[in-house]
């Protein structure tokens, strides 16, 4: 036990130290709504690049788009239920801390006087976790964009086989479609001043929706979630207990540690679907955030991203979908079928944790050494903490209505170089594929080859099958959690929603 304490101790110290040395440096400039992890908005992240010196190929240049994947997220939505109902109690314990500290006499002239009578914007609300109209509009003008920049794409008549839309079951992901539809499509049609032209989306049952809800479906994954979160809790305890403890010197209220989470989450919502910034979000000092960030990057990294193989390997429908539908559009730009009877483009729309393990699928934000280890499956080390630069933030990897697109180019042969190519796109911008030499730009067969096939060995039932343990066998340890087993235990289950 004392060992433990020390050991506890010894990682405080650290953390300690990075609260002191970058609050000053990190006041200049802050925008705390690019540190929002995955309840960012796409309009404050898109445009923040992950890696400054990167310089996209030109590969492409003077080739074709033949044919284009788009793996999307649902745009900006309303908490859900659940997060609503924590915020109502979280109204109701702030109103008990205050008339406790009135009662006791203590000095409340330090807390914000909104705070005094706060009641949370959603309270009442009976449903929750729809597209709100800032979603709408984020899909709506992804739509218009990715028409202006593929424009040969996108000149033929509508037809639902030449132009592919499919979403989940979920309905904040079916409305993103339609909102994308709308950009898209908008002037193509007779409806309206605007135009609109009627489009189909499809959408599977959530119970056999492999390629986009396939985490539905894997139970392997749900036992290691399940397994998993625990320890994700107790990783993230210090970094809340230090800041509850700010938190209480600060206010003068006795805030708990539920409390710093809840206010967090209450910052999130604000900042990002209500564009209030001083309130939630100013009880927190900018070096207060970005450590909060953190907690929420290495949750949707040990849960979602490259902390386990499983929660990327499940997405190998997915993958495979795409592959094949480029190798159709190959097929029939080979055969010269006429414009209209073949697809050109596969729109998806899902959720944060369909993009998040596509993008491990493809070995996006990762260095060369990292990328050999995924194609090993073995774990990465976890994202650094701050004021360390992480290249896996989740409002870089997945905000709302964050997006991969793959594009297939068609290009002039040559004696030395490949036909097609695959050009990737992230947010809408280039990013290097550390499978291609660090290049957006791949050969198809050369992406098959180095980035597709090592996953292919992965058959989808068999992946997430449950294997019964054997009797009086001990769990095995992950490589990635060795490190902190000796220092926190197991016993917390923190709810986690659906993003």
């Amino acid at each position: 036990m004392e060992k433990t304490a020390m050991a506890a101790a010894v990682w405080m110290l650290p953390l300690l130290l990075v609260l002191a040395q970058f609050t000053e440096a990190a006041q200049e400039g802050f925008d705390v709504r690019q540190h929002l992890s995955t309840v960012s908005r796409y309009g404050a992240v898109k445009d923040v690049i992950v890696n400054n010196t990167f310089v996209p190929s030109n590969a492409v240049d003077g080739c074709t788009a033949i044919h284009l994947n788009l793996v999307a997220r649902h745009g900006t939505r309303s908490p859900t239920k659940k997060r609503m109902r924590e915020l109502d109690r979280l109204a109701s314990h702030l109103k008990e801390l205050i008339s406790h500290a009135e009662h006791k006499k203590l000095s409340l002239e330090k807390l914000p006087a909104w705070l005094r009578s706060w009641e949370s914007p959603w309270k009442g609300k009976l449903k929750g976790g729809e597209l709100i109209s800032q979603g709408e509009e984020e899909l709506y003008d992804l739509g218009m964009r990715t028409r202006e920049r593929f424009p040969q794409l996108f000149e033929e008549p509508y037809h639902p086989d030449v132009y592919v839309i499919k979403a989940t079951q979920v309905p904040r992901a079916s409305a993103s479609a339609v909102a994308f539809g709308m950009g898209l499509l908008t002037g193509k049609g007779k409806l309206g001043p605007a135009k609109q032209k009627a489009f189909a989306v499809t959408s599977e049952s959530r119970a056999s929706d492999l390629m986009l809800r396939f985490f539905d479906s894997c139970q392997s994954y749900k036992v290691y979630r399940k397994n998993k979160e625990p320890a994700v809790g107790e990783l993230k305890e210090p970094v809340l207990d230090k800041i509850t403890a700010a938190l209480v010197s600060r206010y003068g209220l006795e805030f708990t540690r539920q409390d710093a989470s809840s206010l967090w989450f209450l910052c999130k919502q604000e900042a990002s679907l209500l564009d209030v910034t001083d309130q939630a979000c100013g009880l927190f000092n900018p070096s207060e955030i970005e450590l909060l960030e953190w907690t929420d990057d290495l949750e949707v990294f040990m849960l979602k991203g490259y902390g386990n193989s499983i929660n990327y390997k499940m997405g190998v429908p997915l993958l495979e979908d795409i592959v094949q539908s480029m190798e159709q559009a190959i097929k029939s730009h080979e055969e010269k079928l006429p414009p209209g009877s073949y697809e050109k483009a596969r729109l998806r729309f899902a959720h944060a944790e369909t993009v998040v393990p596509f993008s491990c699928l493809l070995g996006l934000f990762l260095e060369g050494p990292e990328f050999e280890k995924i194609q090993k499956e073995q774990p990465l080390d976890l994202p650094p903490m701050p004021p360390k630069k992480s290249n896996t933030r989740g409002s870089a990897v997945a905000p709302f209505a964050g997006n991969n697109m793959l594009v297939l180019h068609s290009c002039p042969a040559t004696s030395s170089s490949s036909k097609y190519y695959i050009q990737v796109l992230h947010n809408e911008r280039p990013i290097p594929m550390p499978g291609c030499g660090g290049s957006d730009v791949c050969p198809f067969e050369e992406f098959k080859e180095r980035i597709v096939n090592p996953h292919l060995k992965h058959d989808y039932n068999a992946l997430c099958a449950v294997k019964p343990e054997p009797l009086n066998e001990k769990p095995v340890t992950s490589k990635l959690s060795i490190p902190f087993r000796w220092l926190f235990g197991w016993g917390r289950d923190d709810d986690m929603d659906e993003l």
